[in-house]
């Protein structure tokens, strides 16, 4: 089943039939709110703001952790995550989408960004952190509504909430990455760990900070009014990849646990093992 989480301005999904309301606490604390369970063009779905409804959490506020638990949980298999990206390219414009394909860690270790740990342990492969099939349906879907969407990119994640520096997004640009965010990390490595085939949509909304000329600088004003004209292609493209078919998530992500886990089951506990349960799913 495919999840949805959206971002910024994407706190529902109009169409969709809501079927249930999902408990949104966890043995990782409280998700950002309920998960809604239901339809959306008759397939089966589920939705969860990842700031909550009105956007009241920060990105470094977010329980990335519960969130992608209680998809799992919920029966995800696949997640697909919409999010505002500022670009360090200048092909890649504003008003344009992008899917990474790969993540450069640039937060400060604020982030609970594993489920292992505490007596858990367990080193998961992220030497390819997309379902390269999900971004295949969604790249498909975008040609066929004449959209532009880059591909092959990377993502820088930073800390936030402040915008960067120029000497950032320079620094950002010279270490190979083509989109800067506050979201996509731990998200996309912690949906590895929960074995879902992951990928996320880029609403480019800006440059952020490294062109020479500051009219084109990241501005939370000019950001919101871009998205906003942006976030109707975002939700003819998600109707478009769920009418089309979705794909199967790679067997190897939904068997990413089998040889990643260190710890043998006769060494946890009943609370342990019962939320490793769930991520072996």
């Amino acid at each position: 089943m495919l999840a949805i989480i959206g971002g910024t301005g994407l706190y529902d999904l109009r169409g969709m039939s809501v079927e249930a309301s999902l408990d949104a606490t966890t043995p990782f604390g409280d998700a950002s709110g309920e998960v809604l369970r239901g339809r959306l063009h008759g397939v089966p779905l589920l939705f969860l703001a990842r700031h909550g409804r009105g956007h009241r959490l920060l990105p470094h506020e977010v329980n990335y952790r519960a969130n992608v638990f209680a998809l799992k949980r919920a029966g995800a298999t696949m997640v697909l995550g919409f999010s505002a990206v500022g670009s360090l390219a200048q092909a890649i414009e504003p008003g344009h989408l992008a899917m990474p394909e790969q993540y450069f860690d640039w937060t400060r270790g604020v982030r609970e960004r594993s489920f292992f740990g505490r007596g858990v342990a367990a080193h998961v492969s992220t030497a390819h952190p997309v379902s390269a099939r999900l971004v295949d349906a969604v790249a498909a879907a975008a040609r066929a509504l004449g959209l532009t969407l880059h591909r092959g990119v990377t993502y820088a994640c930073v800390e936030g909430p402040r915008l960067g520096t120029k000497a950032e997004s320079l620094f950002l640009r010279q270490a190979g990455c083509h989109l800067v965010g506050m979201t996509n990390v731990p998200e996309a490595f912690l949906a590895r760990e929960a074995q879902l085939g992951y990928a996320t949509v880029g609403i480019v909304t800006d440059y952020d900070c490294w062109l020479d000329d500051p009219a084109q600088h990241a501005s939370v004003a000019a950001i919101m009014a871009l998205y906003g004209r942006s976030l109707a292609s975002a939700r003819r493209l998600l109707d478009a990849v769920v009418t089309a078919g979705l794909p199967e998530p790679e067997p190897e992500i939904r068997g990413a646990l089998a040889q990643a886990l260190l710890t043998p089951d006769d060494a946890l506990d009943d609370t342990q093992r019962a939320w490793l349960d769930v991520l072996r799913r």
